[in-house]
């Protein structure tokens, strides 16, 4: 799929695979300097762009990735506690409050005590957020698309799988641990 411009980012309009002079351009740079040869720097970068894509898929939405990530979450496990967004999402329980405090403001998330522990905060997506994660929806599965346009299908795959495979590899690392809670 192209992007919104109508031109893939990694194949030339003539639909060749030839190298353009912005990849020749990228692989003297990655002769040149280190850094273009550390799979952490690597993966920043393309975090980077990943958000700029989302955000340029999502023209006029406030909505981030983590505030996508954590309504997505909640569109999948309603009445869910800071614990469980933060073990599901991968970040911090101080972060999800802060996430999920702007959504309540915004008027996408509902939150309330737990009545079986009055300490928990359960969170759910209010009819408002519903409907804005639905609208949303086609603009991150762009911004996903874009992402990964200039790689074959069967490359696709494989990187998707390498990089769970890295992440299930190095989960415990994280200052935050995802943790997949298993349903019976």
């Amino acid at each position: 799929m192209a992007g919104p411009r109508g031109k893939s980012a990694c194949k030339p309009a003539t639909g060749e695979r030839k190298a353009s002079k912005e990849s020749l351009e990228l692989r003297e740079l990655m002769q040149q300097l280190p850094l273009w040869q550390r799979p952490g720097y690597l993966i920043r970068r393309l975090h980077q762009l990943h958000y700029a894509l989302f955000f340029e898929e999502l023209v006029g939405s406030d909505i981030t990735p983590v505030q996508y990530g954590l309504m997505t979450i909640l569109s999948t496990t309603p009445d869910a506690d800071q614990i469980a967004i933060a073990n599901s999402l991968g970040i911090d329980r101080t972060n999800v409050a802060d996430v999920l405090r702007r959504l309540s403001d915004a008027g996408l998330v509902e939150r309330r005590r737990s009545e079986k522990d009055r300490r928990a905060v359960i969170s759910c997506l209010t009819a408002q957020g519903e409907a804005v994660l639905r609208q949303l929806y086609p603009g991150m599965l762009r911004a996903q698309e874009r992402l990964l346009e200039c790689l074959e299908p069967d490359e696709r795959d494989a990187f998707v799988a390498t990089l769970v495979k890295l992440l299930e590899a190095n989960n415990k690392f994280g200052r935050a641990s995802l943790k997949i809670s298993r349903r019976p």
